[in-house]
Formats: structure tokens, C-alpha cells, sequence
């Protein structure tokens, strides 16, 4: 009774581990990854930002953005500013992520 038992419950051990390790979250967003790259988001992350004045222009361009002006820091850590993207002139985010944001 007690090998039986011993079977079972090392069964169901090692069958737990494998469904934990293909476990998969389709779209979920993991800051703890660092890329270069700037994505696009629906609000700005509020927090210290550590970057230059002239680092937010550089990602703000690389996001598509060009003639960016007035970047100020908010009261919120976000570079705000003007820039323009297929043609048209937007108001622009940058947050401490390196997130972008535009309306």
C-alpha cells in the first residue's frame, strides 16, 4: 500500500512539472525583458525617469516620430512634447518603460 502510494504521488509530481513548464501567456507583457525598441501604449507609466532630454528624442525618432519639439518632463516623470507621424502633428509620451504614447 505504501509503494503504491509512493507511485502515485511521484506520478503526479512529475506531471505537474511538465504542465507548469509549457505553460505559455499569449500577449502578456514582461518588463523585466530589456529592448531597445519603443512600444506603443495606450497611457504612460507613471516613475522616475532616467532619461536625457536628448535619449527621449532618440527613441521618439526611432518610434517613427519626426521634428520632435518642446520636450518638457511632467510632474508624473513623462517626457511630454510635439512631434509629427504621417503627416500629421501629435501631442507625444515617452514614460521611464521607454514606452511611447500619442494622441
Amino acid at each position: 500500500m505504501i509503494l503504491r502510494s509512493l507511485v502515485a504521488s511521484t506520478a503526479l509530481l512529475i506531471a505537474s512539472g511538465a504542465v507548469a513548464q509549457t505553460a505559455t501567456h499569449a500577449g502578456a507583457h514582461n518588463p523585466a525583458i530589456k529592448t531597445n525598441d519603443a512600444a506603443h501604449v495606450a497611457a504612460p507609466a507613471k516613475g522616475a525617469n532616467s532619461f536625457s532630454e536628448s535619449q527621449a528624442r532618440g527613441r521618439l525618432t526611432k518610434a517613427g516620430y519626426r521634428n520632435v519639439s518642446r520636450l518638457t518632463k511632467d510632474e508624473n516623470g513623462v517626457w511630454r512634447g510635439m512631434a509629427v507621424r504621417a503627416g500629421k502633428k501629435v501631442h507625444v509620451g515617452l514614460d521611464y518603460k521607454g514606452d511611447v504614447t500619442a494622441r
